[in-house]
C-alpha cells in the first residue's frame, strides 16, 4: 500500500463561456506552477447576470495536489 500526502488550496476561475471553462481555465493556469495536481472539489458556483441573460461565471474549488516525495 502506498502513502500520498496531498496538500489542498484554494481557487477562483472565471469565464464568460461556462462554468467548465472557468474550472479548466484555473487549473490550466496553476498547473504552470504546481506539480502533482490530482483532484479538485467545487466550493461555490456564483455569477453576474446583465440584461436577463448570464454574462459572466465564477467558480471557488480546492485543488489537491501530491506533495513531491510522497507516493
Amino acid at each position: 500500500m502506498t502513502n500520498k500526502v496531498h496538500k489542498k488550496i484554494e481557487l477562483v476561475g472565471s469565464s464568460d463561456k461556462g462554468i467548465e471553462d472557468a474550472l479548466q481555465s484555473a487549473v490550466s493556469f496553476a498547473g504552470q506552477t504546481l506539480r502533482n495536481l490530482d483532484w479538485f472539489e467545487v466550493v461555490q458556483v456564483r455569477g453576474s447576470i446583465e440584461n436577463g441573460k448570464i454574462s459572466n461565471y465564477q467558480v471557488t474549488f480546492q485543488v489537491g495536489f501530491r506533495m513531491e516525495g510522497s507516493s
